[in-house]
């Protein structure tokens, strides 16, 4: 399989992401019922865009992976700029408004998933130095 077609087959979880989000932001405000608790809409956005973070960042190559202002930069303009486009797009939708604050949450999300990363990567450094070091009993 060529280096194209596995690039391709990488980011299939973002692009469903990515469609699922375009496509809930495309629904009329009257036909969305979202739990009714504080700030639920915010939370929900945060969720959506952690893991559109987190589908961009499992399709890059482990190469980029390692590179930390890339990753960094890289998956929070994602975040920021679909979001941007989310609520553009939610401007024509009938029933739904623009909201600075849903892209604040957007951009948060983001931040979530390269936290979750680096979280993650830590707890592997820490495992593989355990395995390592020999046990003194």
């Amino acid at each position: 399989m060529g280096s194209a077609m596995r690039w391709i087959l990488r980011m299939v979880p973002l692009f469903m992401v990515m469609g699922g989000i375009f496509y809930l932001s495309h629904q009329p405000g009257s036909t969305l019922h979202l739990p009714e608790f504080y700030s639920s809409d915010k939370l929900l956005h945060m969720l959506a865009y952690a893991i559109l973070g987190g589908a961009y960042l499992l399709g890059l190559k482990p190469f980029w992976r390692e590179r930390f202002p890339f990753v960094v930069g890289s998956t929070l303009v994602l975040c920021l700029v679909y979001g941007l486009l989310d609520e553009y797009h939610q401007s024509f939708i009938p029933g739904r408004s623009v909201s600075g604050g849903d892209v604040a949450a957007d951009f948060l999300g983001g931040v979530m998933a390269v936290l979750l990363l680096f979280a993650w990567r830590k707890i592997l450094m820490v495992q593989k130095e355990g395995k390592r070091k020999p046990h003194l009993n």
